[in-house]
């Protein structure tokens, strides 16, 4: 017994938790929603005003000119005022839709659903003088109201249910008397209809706005995938050309920048801890000497990973002899932070770098270039920064600097 009563409060919470999720906009999809929404409702009560205008000048000309008795009558009066209310409503909406677009997406949605409210409450009342001064008329006016607004308004599904809920209440209180037993059933399943309709509209536009969310969000990941090194998170091997290839360009085409400076970073024997230590110790290590270029290097316009051991760090500017072997010192500093299972790995690298500021450069001219001060490096004893400021082929400096201890 205890067992059964269980599944039925498993089964009653899991009918629950699906209804809520029905009823419910997630909160990283909902400025969409209210943006679609405010696009949508936008042509639709454009649409709606257009069809007001012609149906409401044409009863407002039966009412005058086709009438006997003109506005002479009571009732005439009644119907020509309410043809020009809901004409001005729709006026005062096409008045309010240019200024409300520097209004925030909130408060366009909540004016046009106030606008659409309006517009049911009007048939209502219209629907219901037409019961009052013949009983046969029929709920067509309201009905048609209904399923129109159902199917052309968009919104959040707790406001469909809190205006079809009071839409259906006056309903009961002004017009169920007026009705009989079946007519009174009818216009019930249509308020049913309509506001299962809107919520329908509602969850469908919902579920396509998280498919379109994953989709970006998958895309964005792939195309990562396609920049970035997948062990470090740094750019790879190809993007980082591209981006030294474009700032070559603007240096020579756009004088956008007066130079560039490029950093080449490779680990001095790197073998020696992947035997020492194993593999899954040398991938940390790569990992961590990611991070250490991220501290080391403030502001670059790109890092890399170029190789098995090997980093690259561009700078869209050309830094100053000194400033880069500060910045290689540095990294060489950071580097002795790393460390495999609380125990210090004895890590260092060896840097070139090369400074251009020459136009018509190719990036196989600077990478060859900052290969030979690293090149340079390593030969002088490791652990070093040698930096060379590319100029003409007859006038180049270098300079070199160890790591300090």
């Amino acid at each position: 017994m205890k067992k059964d009563v269980s599944m039925m409060r498993k089964s009653m919470n899991a009918i629950r938790h699906s209804l809520l999720s029905y009823l419910q906009i997630p909160g990283y999809i909902r400025q969409e929603f209210l943006h679609e929404s405010k696009r949508k409702n936008d042509v639709s009560l454009h649409i709606i005003c257009v069809v007001i205008f012609v149906i409401e000048f044409y009863n407002l000309a039966r009412v005058l000119l086709w009438s006997k008795s003109g506005l002479g009558t009571q009732n005439n009066r009644i119907y020509f005022s309410m043809y020009c209310t809901l004409i001005l409503l729709g006026v005062l909406w096409l008045l309010l839709r240019r200024p409300l677009r520097q209004a925030s997406v909130r408060c366009q949605c909540a004016v046009q659903y106030t606008v659409s409210g309006l517009i049911l409450l009007w048939h209502l009342g219209l629907n219901s003088y037409d019961l009052i001064r013949d009983p046969a008329a029929g709920v067509t006016v309201l009905t048609t109201a209904l399923l129109a607004l159902a199917l052309l308004i968009q919104m959040p599904p707790w406001y469909s249910i809190v205006q079809y809920v009071i839409s259906y209440l006056l309903f009961q209180f002004i017009m169920a008397p007026l009705l009989d037993g079946g007519s009174r059933l009818n216009l019930t399943i249509t308020f049913v209809v309509a506001l299962t309709v809107s919520l329908a509209q509602a969850h469908h536009t919902s579920v396509t706005l998280k498919q379109q969310k994953q989709i970006i969000e998958i895309n964005a990941k792939l195309q990562a995938l396609v920049h970035l090194d997948p062990l470090t998170g740094l750019l790879n091997k190809i993007t980082v050309e591209c981006r030294a290839e474009q700032l070559l360009f603007d240096l020579e085409y756009t004088a956008k920048h007066g130079g560039l400076t490029l950093f080449l970073l490779d680990l001095d024997r790197f073998k020696v801890i992947n035997d020492r230590y194993g593999h899954p110790c040398g991938d940390h290590v790569l990992v961590e000497t990611a991070e250490a270029i991220r501290r080391a290097f403030p502001d670059p316009a790109g890092l890399g990973r170029i190789g098995g051991d090997e980093f690259a760090v561009l700078y869209d500017q050309p830094l100053t002899e000194e400033q880069a072997m500060f910045l290689g010192q540095e990294f060489m500093a950071e580097l002795r932070s790393i460390q495999w299972q609380g125990q210090p790995i004895e890590v260092q690298c060896s840097i070139g770098v090369c400074i251009c500021t020459l136009p018509q450069s190719s990036y196989q001219d600077l990478y060859t270039e900052t290969d030979r001060m690293l090149y340079q490096a390593k030969k002088s004893g490791r652990g070093q920064c040698c930096v060379l400021k590319l100029k003409a082929p007859e006038n180049r400096e270098i300079e070199m600097a160890g790591a300090k201890e």
